[in-house]
């Protein structure tokens, strides 16, 4: 197989060159700890923001160090899920007082499902028709798939797996919930939100959506879509760090009918009161549960930082632009049939992901990675690259596309 033409190669690279001097969120690249490596894998572990390190260090040595148990009144400990949970709010289209961030993605996905079944139960009671099944997006990520399946046996509710595509169409009067990642994490297929909602609305079930993939990549619009809840980890495309803590969306009108299946001191309305009897507190609260992760919690806090003054808008703007200069530049550098594309070409159904089927996805991958380019292999046979917007740049996405072209080719090296 030969390399890629040389003069398609100096055309793209030109272009590439022409777009990131245009690119008005490219400053925004000095605000992360990189290097030449090109990372497209911040659909998995967001690159480090450059400002958390010095943050954490306080936190840890003035905040715990020095302050110790006067932290949780004098440096806003006790708040810090509500209030960072607004600043992810804002990304997602939540006004405040609806999201609350702490525990893991795996965990609000239950309080969340199992609270919609709750109230969709609480809403029919005493009709002909009971709401005792749960929906759930067929290819959903494992875990959500395992939850929900545990969330039918409490509740006694059938679980049934759909097609995202097809899932407006099968809810029914029977319908408690459904449950729909909003961008597939093989794929990097969107899924309609406002659609499905509206579907599951007029059947009178709710819709609990993942929002993993999509927060940071896209605008979302929860309260514009009138969604009911949703859930999300803040170490993609947020950036919060390995581990840092999820969050949870709780729209307004459902909060005072939201009974949370996991309730802890942290969400009583008189926490420190220790009294035998749970009560809800009101609002977001509802959806804590125990103390807060604060180191953690305190370093998204600090990465959220790197979204002020960007709009989402700008950042689809550029997502949709990568993704689509990516995908040309692999036509053009690699050989016909080498890969094919599993990622829809239309930009109302994508991500901020390209995913490529490639018969021998793990090797190539290991390969790109040994040469300086970082996306990651999905079994059994799926390329996957994300394209961060806040730090990712055109010229990341020639020379990824070239490298793969001259790995696919068996040339040594990086083409020049």
């Amino acid at each position: 197989m030969s390399e890629p033409n040389a003069s398609a190669t100096a055309s793209l690279a030109e272009e590439a060159a022409k777009l990131d001097a245009a690119d008005e969120l490219g400053a925004k690249r000095a605000d992360f700890v990189l290097d030449d490596t090109v990372y497209l894998d911040g659909n998995s572990l967001g690159a480090l923001p450059a400002a958390v390190p010095a943050r954490l260090a306080d936190v840890v040595a003035r905040e715990w160090g020095r302050l110790r148990i006067r932290s949780w009144g004098e440096s806003g400990w006790w708040t810090a899920p509500e209030r960072i949970g607004d600043r992810v709010g804002r990304l997602v289209g939540a006004a405040p007082g609806q999201v609350v961030v702490g525990d893991s993605t795996s965990v609000n996905v239950f309080k969340a499902l199992v609270g919609a079944i709750r109230i969709a139960q609480g809403r029919s009671a005493g009709r002909d028709v009971a709401r005792d099944e749960i929906l759930v997006d067929e290819s959903t990520f494992p875990t959500d798939g395992y939850i929900a399946e545990s969330a039918a046996r409490m509740t006694g509710c059938a679980l049934r797996p759909v097609p995202a595509a097809e899932m407006a169409a099968a809810v029914g009067p029977r319908t408690a919930v459904a449950l729909v990642n909003h961008v597939d994490y093989r794929t990097g297929r969107l899924h309609d939100l406002p659609g499905i909602t509206a579907a599951g609305h007029a059947a009178g079930a709710l819709v609990v959506w993942d929002l993993c993939h999509s927060a940071g990549a896209l605008p979302v619009g929860l309260d514009e879509h009138g969604v009911d809840l949703a859930v999300g980890c803040t170490y993609k495309y947020l950036n919060g760090g390995p581990g840092s803590p999820a969050y949870l969306y709780v729209a307004r009108e459902h909060q005072p009918r939201f009974d949370s299946p996991l309730p802890g001191w942290n969400s009583h309305a008189d926490p420190f009161g220790m009294a035998p009897a749970y009560v809800p507190a009101d609002g977001a609260l509802r959806g804590r549960v125990g103390t807060p992760d604060i180191l953690s919690m305190l370093a998204l806090e600090a990465a959220l930082d790197v979204w002020d003054g960007v709009s989402t808008a700008a950042v689809r703007a550029k997502s949709l632009a990568l993704t689509d200069f990516f995908l040309r530049c692999v036509g053009a550098y690699v050989p016909a049939g080498r890969v094919e594309s599993l990622t829809p070409a239309a930009h109302g159904e994508r991500g901020s992901q390209v995913a490529l089927r490639c018969a021998d996805a793990g090797e190539v991958m290991a390969e790109l990675i040994r040469r300086g380019v970082v996306g990651d292999f999905r079994h059994p046979d799926v390329l996957r690259f994300g394209f961060t917007p806040l730090y990712t740049g055109f010229a990341d996405t020639e020379r990824a596309a070239r490298v793969l072209a001259a790995v696919l080719a068996g040339a040594p090296g990086e083409v020049a």
